[in-house]
């Protein structure tokens, strides 16, 4: 039985204890007003408490060709759990024993989704079992940075063995490439992404991820090779299309085309140890991320610190920025203090078996 299981079976015993201390304390009441008792009041938020449970529970189900609904819906998903607080005032105001029942539906699904980011984390202990451990840092820089060498350094003092950047700039580039020179010697950069290493590179090539629609100044995608002492690791940098608020709702069609090639080049990918980093404009639950979950075998969900929300600065509401890997175990992953972007960077530590 997995632990989500377990922990809706625990949710659903209480419920039942709760039910039965409110027939107790409200079932006797007599009728008054319109004849309602505590199990007809408060109809209105227990109806939506049944929303917010199906919602989370069967968010695939949203069409995603109305409006976007679906991937707008799974990039905020946690956020689901918020419903619940002022639907419980509602319902001990209204003093509605069958709002209070159907808040446990929400509840539950809500705990068995992301149970994962309220328990503490530490280093996996299936670390001991490996051979390596590889420290990794993504961070969407932001072309707008205005002190671009000091968020090299504050990347740097984190002491990763790679720093995958986007939105890197003509102007900004030699602030970067000097201020990580003497740590990571070794870089590679295409477009407007780049990869610094401790370790040297080999097989480096642009990725093509580029939608059709996009002109052929449009580059955002980086493989390349890491030679660890452990072996070769490839490493794909990506930064996928912006999504759009537009009139016609909310708009994914380039991140989603994106998406899926970057899932061709991971199928293709002939070493068996693979890592990627990116801004992915997209948030793991999000359905567009699917041909790139499919071809990973860690996401870094369960190994997170919290949620991990990384964008944007000021008040992050979601997690775009991601280290994945196939071949290899993301055991723990976490943000950064702020620096001149509005993404937070994002650490992580994989674990890697036996070449």
């Amino acid at each position: 039985m997995t632990r989500a299981r377990v922990r809706i079976r625990v949710g659903l015993w209480w419920a039942r204890r709760a039910l039965r201390a409110l027939r107790r304390r409200w079932g006797g009441e007599a009728r008054g007003g319109a004849g309602r008792t505590a199990w007809t009041r408060g109809r209105v938020p227990a109806a939506l408490a049944v929303l917010t449970a199906g919602a989370a529970a069967f968010h695939s189900l949203v069409p995603g060709a109305v409006l976007g609904l679906g991937s707008l819906l799974e990039s905020f998903l946690p956020w689901l759990g918020l419903a619940v607080p002022p639907l419980l005032v509602a319902a001990l105001v209204r003093r509605s024993a069958l709002a209070l029942v159907a808040l446990a539906l929400p509840s539950a699904v809500w705990l068995a989704l992301f149970h994962d980011a309220l328990s503490p984390r530490g280093e996996d202990a299936a670390d001991a079992a490996r051979t390596a451990l590889l420290t990794a840092v993504q961070h969407n820089a932001s072309d707008e940075n205005r002190d671009p060498a000091a968020t090299a350094r504050a990347l740097a003092a984190v002491g990763p063995d790679i720093v995958a950047l986007q939105e890197l700039t003509p102007a900004a580039l030699p602030a970067y490439g000097e201020a990580l020179a003497r740590e990571y010697p070794h870089h590679a950069v295409a477009g407007t992404v780049g990869l610094w290493s401790r370790h040297p590179l080999t097989g480096t090539r642009p990725l093509d991820i580029r939608p059709a629609d996009l002109g052929p100044d449009w580059n955002r995608g980086l493989r390349t090779a890491v030679r660890t002492p452990h072996g070769d690791i490839a490493v794909h940098v990506v930064h996928l299309p912006s999504v759009r608020v537009r009139a016609t709702g909310f708009d994914t069609a380039w991140r989603d085309e994106s998406a899926a090639l970057l899932g061709e080049e991971l199928r293709a990918e002939e070493l068996a140890r693979v890592i990627v980093l990116g801004d992915f404009n997209g948030a793991l639950d999000d359905r567009g991320l699917e041909p790139v979950l499919t071809g990973v075998d860690s996401t870094g969900r369960e190994a997170a610190d919290g949620f991990s929300f990384s964008w944007p600065t000021a008040f992050p509401v979601a997690r775009i920025d991601h280290v994945m890997a196939r071949g290899a175990a993301v055991t723990r992953l976490w943000t950064l203090p702020a620096t001149g972007s509005d993404h937070l960077p994002v650490a992580a530590r994989i674990a890697l078996p036996a070449a």
